[in-house]
């Protein structure tokens, strides 16, 4: 079994914030087909997000998926 990397949830909550939506307003930005609660789940890590979750993200604050993914990184928007 692989190890997941350990700071996505919070680096998940800073890009929301910078890009300055609630987490419903992210919903709508990633465009996904789930309930609100879904991305209270990612950021407190409960629940893990999928690849193309990952990626809606790291498009949304233009910044390289890695950024989000290695646990060396910082975020740099």
């Amino acid at each position: 079994m692989r190890d997941k990397p350990q700071r996505v949830a919070p680096k998940l909550k800073a890009i929301r914030e910078r890009l300055g939506l609630s987490q419903t307003g992210m919903l709508r930005q990633l465009n996904l087909k789930c309930c609100y609660p879904r991305i209270s789940e990612f950021e407190r890590g409960r629940r893990f997000p999928s690849v193309p979750t990952l990626l809606a993200y790291a498009r949304a604050a233009r910044i390289p998926l890695e950024e989000i993914v290695d646990d060396d990184l910082e975020l740099t928007t």
